[in-house]
């Protein structure tokens, strides 16, 4: 088993790399040999506007041997939908012309490789392998768990994108419990242990978070991931009880209020002051929105006000009501089924909307609430049948969530800072 570790003030990635010794030969006391690569590789990649064919052309490859090739490429994939920015890789013999292998980029797990061949050439499709480790992350929290991630230095070998996926993945677990987007706040710290697959240009495939933490105004929020018997996976606290609740706190991810629940308030169009029965979350034109429960949509249409509008009933009373809509998702009408955390529409700004937004609101026995100030039951804890086998997997996982730093290390920390700034 091979680790690194980077500690930095506020933060510390460990990943964890399977690593076969045995595998390694020993190469001790050997003089070091050098020798020219008998090939050389012309990488390239396909611009807006220009085809593979021509990207071939330009490369140097004749119209005859141009054409057989496209046919091979042809029996794995569309040249004519090939994305813009596909990288291709040509290979040619040090002391030859004519390209002997040709690589090209279908997406980030699949490849079209083409070899020649005496009659032309041949193809095939390449899968990349994927290698499965465990990334150990801990740090806290200076302005928001987004920025403290995507600028945790021990994560310096992970790319951005994957940065802003693990957000995502605990904006997701936490969502029921946790609203990152008004809640956060300095001094807060994070820590989890997330199991990835990785491919060969060290980017994430997937990735499943096995058990994470949130310390937030001091309090601790936990979720272990446990799959009962015959029931999908999901997370739970540390006693068991699902941190599933029957709506989400917020029906966008990663979004901010800029309007919440008030008897009066002053409408910006109207110029006049009303109630305002629902919390307004500033985005950008084209977000995503989800619902924050199951159930039925009864309305999908033009509200007046609201523009274009989704409202869903949910059990035992419950409604909520989705405005300002650019557009619907595909396929929704009334009548249809939704699920927690489903698509159904687009912020825009339809309606009395000054600037792009969702405006939700939340009924019970068709009065409006506060959606934030609800507090929702959970759904099942873990099920009395699993509780052994839970109890094994909860604690193996908090074992390896607990090696890592937590708010104690860091409340040091910060104080060490502090009192060297003032002796400084």
């Amino acid at each position: 088993m091979l680790s690194a570790s980077v500690p930095l003030a506020g933060a510390l990635a460990v990943v964890f790399v399977s690593w076969n010794r045995d595998s390694v030969p020993e190469a001790d006391g050997l003089d070091a040999l050098y020798a020219t690569a008998p090939e050389v590789v012309d990488v390239r990649s396909l611009s807006a506007g220009v085809t593979f064919g021509q990207l071939l052309e330009d490369a140097g490859m004749g119209g005859t041997d141009r054409n057989s090739l496209l046919l091979a490429f042809r029996e794995q994939a569309n040249p004519r939908r090939m994305r813009s920015g596909a990288e291709v890789r040509i290979v040619r013999r040090r002391w030859g012309e004519d390209p002997v292998r040709i690589e090209v980029d279908l997406d980030r797990d699949r490849l079209v490789r083409l070899e020649r061949a005496r009659s032309g050439w041949t193809s095939s499709l390449v899968e990349l392998v994927t290698t499965t480790d465990t990334v150990f992350v801990a740090g806290d929290i200076r302005s928001s768990l987004w920025t403290a991630i995507l600028d945790n230095g021990g994560l310096g070998g992970v790319p951005l994108a994957d940065r802003r996926q693990m957000v995502g993945r605990l904006d997701r677990v936490f969502q029921w419990q946790i609203d990152f987007s008004r809640q956060i706040r300095e001094g807060d710290t994070y820590r989890f242990v997330l199991e990835r697959e990785r491919r060969p240009d060290g980017s994430m495939r997937s990735g499943q978070l096995l058990a994470a933490e949130l310390v937030n105004a001091g309090r601790a929020y936990y979720a272990i991931r446990f799959e009962p018997s015959d029931e999908p996976q999901s997370w739970f606290d540390l006693e068991g009880q699902s941190v599933r609740r029957a709506f989400l706190m917020k029906p966008i991810e990663l979004s901010r209020i800029s309007s919440g629940f008030t008897n009066s308030r002053f409408h910006p169009i109207l110029q006049r002051w009303r109630a305002h029965r629902g919390v307004d979350y500033a985005a950008n034109s084209g977000t995503p929105v989800q619902a924050t429960g199951s159930g039925v949509v009864v309305r999908r249409g033009w509200g007046d006000a609201y523009g274009r509008v989704i409202d869903v009933r949910h059990p035992n009373g419950f409604l909520t009501r989705y405005a300002h809509l650019s557009g619907w998702a595909r396929g929704l009408a009334v009548g249809s089924r939704v699920t927690q955390g489903q698509v159904i529409g687009y912020v825009g700004m339809t309606g009395l909307a000054t600037g792009p937004h969702l405006h939700y609101e939340m009924h019970v026995g068709g009065r409006p609430i506060d959606p934030i100030a609800i507090d929702l039951p959970a759904e099942d804890p873990v099920p009395a049948a699993d509780m052994a086998r839970w109890e094994r997997v909860r604690d193996q996982r908090l074992r390896l969530l607990l090696g890592l730093p937590g708010p104690e290390t860091f409340r040091e920390r910060r104080t060490e800072a502090r009192v060297a700034d003032s002796d400084g």
